[in-house]
């Protein structure tokens, strides 16, 4: 076991900030060096360009007029030095990778169960249900590759919390570099248990944070048709996903599949923070995550049928993923078990296209909302985002999903594939 996973879970912020206090004291003493060599170095190179010295003007009202603060963070190269991968997550995150991979593209009959909490926000609650996900995993090995969602970034339609890894303590005072090594620290925990972990990359910068802890990464509806996201999962090493529009837009999800399978070449930066021009090869595990929308849900076996076509017609694989909460479920947590009974149903019938179902889950059901002047006040094990269902019913839900994966293959006959659909 190492120090890290040694750590009792209400310590890991508290670690974490010790941790950034001696990285950033680093960062500083190299950004001073940077910054002398820079200032001996630059002026030569525009001498032996034939420019003279430059003219000093005033830029004051023209740069940087909306800028309040200007903080330096960690570097992923740091974090990871200080925090690196271990055997076990190594290998948990590796075979992880295996595993949906060969789902997505078929040649594994079982299937993908990204569940989890909307949004994790307390280091204790993430290792207690990360251990409950451990023991479904052994439970349903045969039939489930059960992932854990661990999203520590929150999509914002206007003005809300952002995420852990932005607000670790949840009371405004924004740590982004405390909030970063804290995620590294649980996903690196959570890995070291078997688990292997999902995320959804809303910077362009995060991922480098956790990488190699990552084994599935979904794009989240509200960017989905940002070009620059699309072209950054082409070069990610994790399976990934695309769910529709907030408008209901599955062609969006398909046009996102189709330019992440392609090879790109952006602006980018490397492990050091330092501002690099990457290369990518395209991500062939692309596929298209069906979330319902405002106007209802996308998940019936004709909705079913209908993406499966679209993809066909452009060349894709007939895969997909379903996330049975927000417009599937239309924000009522508890209709999620309606959605896993439909689709297990759909499975049990020999449904070949359904790789995956997504999952929001929790120690306890439903939600709560974040005071921010009073963050210690929170009731333990229940979401601060979106609301989700407790953990006996995540376990029925499992078990449907299962039986269902087992009709499908024909291990258990008709007579159960009869009984999912039937109800």
């Amino acid at each position: 076991m190492t120090q890290e996973e040694a750590l009792p879970a209400d310590r890991i912020l508290d670690a974490s900030e010790r941790i950034v206090d001696h990285l950033l004291d680093v960062q500083r003493r190299v950004n001073a060096q940077m910054d002398a060599m820079r200032a001996e170095l630059l002026p030569d190179v525009r001498r032996r360009l034939g420019y003279g010295a430059a003219e000093a003007v005033d830029v004051s009202g023209l740069v940087n007029m909306r800028i309040a603060g200007l903080s330096i963070v960690v570097t992923p190269e740091a974090v990871a030095t200080v925090l690196p991968l271990s055997g076990a997550s190594a290998a948990t995150t590796r075979a992880g990778r295996r595993a949906m991979t060969a789902i997505i593209n078929g040649t594994n009959g079982r299937l993908a169960v990204i569940a989890g909490p909307c949004s994790i926000h307390d280091p204790a609650g993430t290792l207690e249900y990360a251990d409950f996900i451990r023991r479904m995993r052994d439970r349903h090995a045969a039939d489930l590759e059960i992932l854990m969602r661990t999203y520590t970034e929150k999509p914002r339609t206007e003005v809300d919390w952002k995420g852990f890894a932005y607000d670790p303590y949840l009371d405004g005072s924004n740590r982004i570099s405390v909030g970063l090594v804290a995620t590294r620290m649980l996903m690196c925990r959570i890995t070291a248990m078997g688990v292997p972990v999902a995320a959804e990359p809303l910077n362009a910068l995060t991922p480098q944070y956790v990488d190699g802890l990552v084994t599935y990464n979904g794009v989240g509806a509200r960017n989905v048709t940002d070009q620059t996201a699309r072209e950054r999962v082409s070069g990610f090493s994790a399976v990934v996903g695309f769910k529709n529009s907030p408008e209901g837009s599955i062609e969006a999800a398909i046009q996102a599949v189709v330019a992440a399978r392609a090879p790109h070449e952006f602006l980018g930066v490397d492990r050091h923070g330092m501002t690099a021009q990457l290369s990518t090869t395209g991500n062939e595990t692309g596929h298209v995550i069906l979330r319902g929308d405002k106007h209802g849900p996308n998940y019936s076996a004709a909705h079913i049928t209908g993406t499966k076509d679209a993809l066909v017609k452009r060349g894709l694989p007939a895969v997909v993923v379903v996330d049975a909460s927000h417009g599937n479920s239309q924000k009522n947590h508890l209709r999620q078990l309606d959605v896993v009974h439909d689709l297990a149903g759909q499975i049990a019938a020999g449904e070949q296209a359904i790789r995956g179902v997504m999952l929001e889950s929790n120690l306890v059901a439903g939600r709560q909302d974040l005071d921010q002047r009073h963050p210690g006040e929170l009731e333990y094990g229940k979401s601060v985002t979106d609301a989700c269902v407790d953990l006996d019913m995540t376990a029925a839900m499992l078990d449907d999903l299962a039986a269902a994966v087992r009709a499908r293959r024909g291990t258990d006959g008709a007579d159960e594939a009869e009984a999912l659909r039937a109800g």
